[in-house]
């Protein structure tokens, strides 16, 4: 009997991304690479805990979730979570981030000063730069101050940014324009806290690091994991969660958000099927097609 993997999900190094599984185990994932698994027969996808616990009961989750967790172990998370505002004694020092993710797409955020520049990364920025550092209060004053002044959003839901990267301008000097208007209305606002220092407009550009260069648009994205199903494709590209796959067969390229995958069984599978469902990514075209080898499970 093949051995079953629970995936924990995608990480990003300096050397790109990376898919961790419980036990430790990371697959480094580079372009060209065959992605191929399928998912238990009779499975059922389960609650992963949270704060590294198990989930005490179990609990069946549904498997368009990208949380993959139950009621109770997504409180526990949102307690201990910076990003939903539950912390406020963090004595770290914060950064505070403009991101965009293509044309009319920018939102502003905060992460810790000694995660450089992986929350971008996870978040697949096309490209960002820093606004200022300080203590944590006084980072989310200056979100609060950009959110309100300058009606700038603090989240941007994945399917917008899946949407949006069919149109990034060619060049990184045209993908800077928009951030750089920003960051100067930013700057110029009265009311940031004293204890956080501004910084310049350094903008840096993610285009390359994820393989989004060249690539052709997504002609659809993984709705869900189904029991049974199988998917396999040669990876083209990778932002934020989502693994960019050329599946063959006149289906061109598909997107898989890997957050999808967790609380699954996933097995290893040989050959080039792809049968799990697909919805269009809206106001896309693309198409592709391409071959690769699997090493392992992935």
């Amino acid at each position: 009997m093949a051995r079953t993997w629970k995936c924990s999900g995608l990480r990003w190094s300096v050397n790109g991304p990376v898919l961790v599984w419980e036990g430790g185990r990371r697959t480094a994932l580079a372009w060209g690479k065959r992605v191929a698994f399928g998912i238990e027969e009779g499975g059922v996808r389960t609650c992963v805990g949270a704060r590294e616990h198990v989930c005490p009961l179990g609990v069946v989750v549904p498997g368009r979730s990208t949380g993959a967790r139950c009621e109770e172990c997504a409180r526990l998370d949102r307690a201990h979570s910076v990003a939903a505002d539950t912390v406020a004694d963090d004595p770290r020092p914060y950064h505070v981030y403009l991101a965009w993710f293509g044309p009319g797409m920018v939102k502003v955020g905060i992460t810790a000063v000694e995660r450089g520049s992986a929350r971008l990364l996870e978040q697949g920025a096309v490209c960002f730069s820093w606004l200022g550092s300080g203590p944590l209060m006084a980072a989310r004053r200056t979100e609060e101050l950009l959110r309100a002044a300058l009606r700038v959003p603090d989240r941007i839901p994945y399917a917008a940014k899946r949407a949006v990267r069919a149109v990034l301008p060619d060049t990184e000097a045209e993908r800077a324009v928009e951030l750089a208007e920003l960051h100067g209305r930013a700057v110029a606002l009265t009311g940031w806290p004293e204890s956080l220092d501004r910084e310049p407009f350094r903008p840096v550009d993610h285009v390359r690091v994820f393989g989004l260069a060249g690539v052709p648009a997504a002609a659809g994205e993984v709705s869900e994991l189904v029991a049974g199903g199988t998917a396999s494709g040669e990876l083209v590209a990778a932002a934020g969660p989502d693994l960019h796959l050329v599946t063959g067969g006149g289906s061109g390229v598909v997107v898989l958000d890997t957050r999808l995958l967790a609380g699954w069984g996933l097995v290893p599978r040989e050959g080039r099927g792809f049968d799990l469902p697909v919805r269009a990514v809206k106001g896309v075209k693309g198409a592709g097609e391409g071959a690769g080898t699997q090493d392992g499970l992935f």
